[in-house]
This record gives C-alpha cells, structure tokens and sequence, in this order.
C-alpha cells in the first residue's frame, strides 16, 4: 500500500511540475498587418519582451491604423509606424514621428535581418550610441541573397570593434610587454607593414579564443543558407533590434518594394497599414 501511495505521490509532483514548466512558457503571439496588396502575419519574437509588448499595445490601440508605409527602398526593406504620416500631404517629409519615447534596445545574436525580419527603426549611433529603437517605427527587410564570401566579411565588420579592443588589451598586458616593446619600436621607425602584419598575427590568436569563448558575432550553417537563398540585410545585423518575422504574405514585402517612390523613398501611391492581433 505504502508503495502506490509514493507512486502517487511521485505522479503528482511530475504533473505539478510539468504544468507549471507549460504555464511558465509564453505563448507566441501574432499580428496581421493589411494593405492594399495584400495581408502579412507576423510572429513576434519572446526573446524580445520589450519590443513584442510595446508592439502589441500599440496594435490594440490603433495606433497603426491608417498610417502608410512611408519608406520604401527595393532590394533593401519598407519601413512605417510614423504617426504623422497618417492623411499626410504628398510633399509633406516623414520619418521623424514616434510616440514620444524609445525602447531599449533588445539585439540577440540568433535573431537576424533574413527577407521577413520585422525590426525597429531607430536614430543613427552618432545620436543614439545606446541603439535604442524607436517607439513606433519598424521596418520590414526585403533584401536580396548574399553569397558566403559577402557574409564573411559581414561578420568580420561586426566583430572588428570587439576584436580591436582585445588586441590593444592584450598587447598592454604586464606578461606581454615583449611584443609591446616590438609594436613600439615599429611604431617608431614608421614600419607600418610590418606593424600590421604583427597586429595580424595577435588578432589571428584573440579571434581564436574568442570564438571559443563565444565572444564573438558567427552565423550558423542554417543562417548562413537562408542568407544565400531566401536573402535579407546582413550588414544591419549586431545593430538593430530584430523583434519578429513576417510568416505568411512575404509576396506582400515584394509588391510593396515594387511601387515607384519620390527623391525621399516616399512611394507616390500611399500604402496604408491596418494591423490587428490573432492567433495562431
């Protein structure tokens, strides 16, 4: 008896347990952006709570509702979100509208600009070092496929701030002040060849631990294959939140890219959204 009483008693707690691991995990949720050429439902990324909730307020409140798709640039992406586009002039300049506040950013490694990618719009790092995004704005990537060489030196560009950083680092390093006295006399006698070759070699041995380490920006093999494929914005990746991706309609991305657009990368028909959130 005392047996199927711990049996129970064992059943219970896995059952517990096993409903508080599925209420603890957050369900995903999605949003439906309508145009005139058609509609895309978009899947908002958990890993990005900040972005997802803002997102979401806003698209209960209406907020996107008759605003335009107010940039456009083929082969790159559409961006909207700015309020002051709504019933806007046809000369009237737009792109600087948000609802008076930033979020912080929210840049995960693994979530990347493939063509879908819904991302913040944000102000440039001279202004804004702190990569926070808009509170409104977004863009929606449409690209074009990258080959792998292209990709390369993408992730190279990424992690050259990283890198640079750690090299300096390392050469100042009490146990290292050998290759600091050499990198010194080079810098002296003006032998910039040779400086770089040996600033080369110890960004060869910092690279290498931090890949390791898992300090450094890498695209996996799947990455890397939706890049070359499907295509998408690598350069804006490691700088711009990616918060969701577009799951049904990217024939839509396309036909918007397509519209003729002024000096401004204004489309010269007006392109209103209309957004609502659904389920699966």
């Amino acid at each position: 008896m005392k047996h199927f009483k711990s049996l129970a008693i064992i059943a219970f707690v896995v059952i517990s347990c096993s409903t508080l691991i599925s209420a603890k995990k957050e369900k995903t949720r999605y949003v439906e952006i309508e145009t005139k050429f058609g509609t895309m439902k978009v899947m908002l990324y958990n890993e990005t709570p900040l972005h997802r909730d803002n997102f979401l307020k806003l698209v209960k409140e209406g907020y996107y509702d008759s605003l335009l798709f107010h940039r456009v640039i083929k082969d790159f992406m559409i961006q909207g979100g700015d309020p002051d586009s709504k019933s806007a002039a046809a000369n009237k300049s737009l792109g600087t509208g948000g609802p008076g506040y930033q979020i912080n950013a929210e840049i995960i490694p693994g979530l990347y600009h493939k063509k879908g990618a819904l991302s913040a719009a944000r102000q440039g790092d001279q202004m804004n070092p702190d990569k926070k995004s808009s509170g409104s704005q977004f863009y929606i990537v449409q690209g074009k496929p990258t080959n792998e060489h292209q990709l390369q030196a993408m992730v190279k560009q990424i992690n050259f701030p990283i890198v640079k950083d750690s090299v300096f680092a390392y050469v100042e390093k009490p146990e290292n002040v050998e290759i600091k006295n050499k990198i010194d006399s080079l810098k002296q006698a003006a032998n910039y060849p040779e400086l770089n070759n040996e600033y080369s070699k110890i960004a060869e041995l910092i690279e290498k631990e931090l890949k390791e380490a898992g300090l450094i920006y890498e695209y996996s093999n799947e990455q890397i294959e939706v890049y070359k494929t499907l295509g998408g914005t690598p350069h804006l990746d490691n700088n711009y939140t990616v918060f969701g991706e577009v799951v049904e309609g990217l024939n839509i991305i396309d036909s918007i890219a397509a519209v003729k657009t002024d000096r401004s990368d204004r489309p010269s028909e007006n392109i209103i959204m209309k957004m609502r959130i659904v389920k699966k």
